[in-house]
């Protein structure tokens, strides 16, 4: 009977390692692919016949930095067949791309050094300008497939290091396995469980022989990040989704939490290892995946709010220069200050100035002294303080948006939290620590509670933050400006209750550098001018966005290269013109202490002199020059002066400490000294009741408001019941 083919002299075998089975053909084609990659690397080249990517290898390798950067668009302009295989099966040809690029490096870096003859592996990171796809839209059609994802960085792991090849040493025989490849990615290897080098009529290995010998491994580091999607492509009422990324190479330590980025790497599958699960459900997750995306290339997005930018070409660095030399580049920076927002003038200086900022300074002897500008705006609603403030954090550096009401200590600061995974302890920083190099907008800065508002002094005047919690002791830095929002206790600001309308402590006040009564008074006129505006911006939307000469994109990067570039210092003649008018200030206040009979809310000390020392270094960083000039002294002044010192001169911040005259200060303490006497400690009286009997005892009712208000300040008393109601705490 002939063979019937079981029975054919053929070897068939098994690869305990789970080596791909190839045929020739497809190892041929293999080398052609990856014969067309070289091919691409040395001859592609631009409209000037600059060789792009051979050019750029042998800079970088030259450098050090061993990573060549590949568009997808100039690969498929090149041989579209190519850019298609590496779309659809990255796993298999960016290898023969990375092997291409390593060949094409030998050629162009010969000859090298004695000690460095060997060549270093060259890692391909891919951009492209594919649509891109959200995380709630990767389904498996995708897998092992090439996508580009937008998100937020929120979580970086630490580096760790990962065998790229690894050896393996029997515990029994000693027999060595060589250079054993592990695939990138977070799919580890599996041990062989047999010694395949069992000799015949010898004793047979043990079961799992194998051990790893790390001295002869080859490694490299990696890194895991948690990426959200982006807030703008989160549907009405959903959570933000999340997935894990795997960085590895060049790409480590490339991305902080806070980045958007757009992120091109490879839809992977990693077993799902959940230390919950029972021994009875370990078969029924078998097949069940997670999945995971291999970066192979990132991108940082710097358009919109609070990204930065670090980069500027030599065309923008010209035209900041030419812009500089202008004679009305302030005016022109402070005219594109939310150009939609009639009026407010000063306070577009101010906010322009604040953008910019001082320049910080480190002493001989370790302290510093922070060059941030702080601005407060205090008034009523309806005045376009949120509108600034959302703009702020639109064309700032480095911008960050709260609210007061929706913001806690730690959230501003920093937290010690459990990391889940690890069940270590990890410091996670809030909104100043994210924003440390830009500006941090609060809103409703009259909501906050007052222990939170205490949180921040340390982090607005020495830009720093202490932490010695669950045994973490460390110091974060907050090297940012405060610019913030409030209302007045009432709603409305009331002239005829100067002490009465803020319910802020003298220590956070002196904070500020500037601080803006922003009132909406009724002038036919201004109202009719207004209307005008508001109009023509719903009419005629498109053009009264593009009111502005500056687009909101280069008064970004003009803002991030003076931030970067400059760093002003006052000259000897501003300075001796500075320390004259500030006698002069601190003569006047006095002046003005002693003829009112009352001491300034804020007065004018040396920290008020650092911010117009400040604010001068702002205006001549817009003009990219060394020294301020007269002129920029004179600004600075009369920006204080309209600012913080007219606040305080004209009473609308008086009363803030509680200082009163010396005829009321006696009525005070009488008031005072009764109502300690007829309401005992845990009583509740209706705060139109304690007026009305102290009127009829003849005090004035704006003297037992000031007793009530200094009572509740120092914690005696608490509101209740909508303000209604007055509690005796102690």
């Amino acid at each position: 009977m002939a063979a019937t083919g079981f029975d054919e002299a053929q070897v068939y075998y098994s690869d305990s390692l789970g080596a791909p089975m190839m045929g020739v053909d497809d190892n041929n084609n293999l080398l052609n692919i990856q014969r067309l990659y070289k091919d691409f690397i040395r001859e592609f080249h631009d409209v000037d016949n600059i060789f792009t990517y051979r050019d750029e290898l042998k800079r970088q390798y030259i450098l050090g930095q061993y990573n060549l950067t590949v568009s997808l668009t100039d690969l498929a302009s090149f041989n579209e067949v190519l850019a298609d295989k590496l779309i659809k099966s990255p796993t298999t040809f960016l290898p023969l791309f990375e092997k291409a690029a390593k060949e094409v490096a030998d050629e162009i870096t010969r000859p090298r050094p004695e000690e460095e003859e060997e060549v270093e592996d060259i890692h391909v990171l891919l951009i492209s300008d594919m649509s891109p796809t959200c995380i709630r839209d990767l389904k498996s059609d995708h897998m092992s497939r090439l996508v580009r994802v937008p998100g937020i960085i929120i979580n970086a792991s630490g580096i760790r290091a990962k065998a790229t090849s690894l050896t393996l040493q029997c515990r029994s025989c000693r027999d060595y396995k060589n250079d054993i490849t592990i695939r990138p990615g977070l799919e580890g290897f599996a041990m062989p469980r047999k010694c395949s080098a069992s000799q015949a009529g010898a004793q047979p290995c043990p079961l799992d022989p194998y051990y790893i010998v790390p001295d002869m491994c080859k490694c490299v580091d990696y890194q895991t990040l948690k990426l959200q999607e982006a807030p703008d492509h989160i549907p009405t009422g959903d959570m933000p989704r999340h997935i894990q990324l795997y960085v590895d190479r060049t790409l480590v330590d490339k991305m902080v939490p806070g980045n958007r980025v757009q992120v091109v790497g490879i839809y992977s599958i990693r077993k799902q290892s959940d230390a919950k699960e029972g021994k009875k459900e370990k078969n029924i997750t078998a097949g069940i995946r997670r999945p995971y995306i291999r970066v192979v290339g990132l991108e940082v997005d710097s358009s919109g709010p609070g990204r930065s930018l670090n980069k500027f070409t030599a065309e923008e660095e010209d035209h900041f220069k030419k812009l500089a030399e202008r004679d009305d580049v302030y005016e022109l920076i402070s005219r594109n200050i939310a150009p939609s927002i009639f009026g407010s003038e000063d306070i577009k200086k101010s906010i322009a100035c604040l953008l910019f900022g001082g320049s910080r300074k480190r002493m001989p002897d370790g302290l510093t002294r922070r060059g941030d500008i702080n601005l407060l705006l205090l008034g009523d609603p309806g005045t376009a303080k949120s509108q600034l403030l959302k703009f702020v954090e639109k064309c700032a550096p480095i911008g960050v948006y709260t609210s007061g009401k929706g913001s806690s200590a730690a959230g501003l600061t920093a937290s010690v939290m459990r990391d889940p995974t690890t069940r270590c302890f990890v410091m996670e920083g809030g909104a100043m620590v994210l924003a440390d190099g830009g500006v941090v907008c609060i809103d409703e800065f009259d909501k906050m509670r007052e222990d939170d508002r205490v949180a921040i002094h340390e982090a607005m005047e020495q830009q720093t933050i202490s932490i010695a919690k669950a045994g973490i002791t460390t110091t974060l830095n907050t090297r940012c400006s405060v610019f913030a929002a409030a209302n007045s206790v009432f709603g409305r600001w009331d002239d005829t209750k100067g002490e009465e309308n803020i319910d802020f402590m003298p220590t956070i006040l002196s904070r500020f550098d500037m601080i803006y009564i922003v009132k909406d008074d009724h002038n036919e006129s201004r109202d009719t001018t207004i209307a005008r505006h508001v109009m023509k911006i719903h009419l005629n939307r498109e053009q009264a966005v593009n009111e502005g000469e500056m687009s909101i994109e280069m008064l970004k990067k003009y803002i991030a290269f003076s931030r970067s570039k400059c760093g002003p210092r006052l000259s000897d003649a501003s300075a001796a013109k500075l320390g004259h008018r500030y006698v002069v200030m601190r003569t006047s206040a006095r002046q003005h202490e002693h003829d009112s009979n009352r001491r300034l809310s804020i007065p004018i000390t040396v920290r008020q002199l650092e911010s117009i020392v400040r604010i001068a270094e702002a205006l001549t960083k817009m003009r990219l020059e060394p020294f301020t000039t007269d002129a920029d002294v004179e600004e600075s002044l009369r920006l204080f002066q309209v600012s913080t010192l007219e606040s305080a001169m004209s009473g609308s911040l008086s009363g803030v400490e509680g200082l009163t005259a010396l005829e009321d200060q006696e009525e005070v303490r009488k008031v005072e000294k009764q109502l300690k006497q007829r309401f005992p400690i845990g009583s509740q009286v209706s705060e139109s009741r304690i007026i009305q009997d102290f009127t009829k005892q003849r005090f004035t009712e704006r003297s037992v408001r000031t007793v009530l208000n200094i009572m509740i300040r120092r914690g005696e008393l608490q509101h209740r019941m909508q303000r209604k109601v007055v509690l005796r705490v102690k």
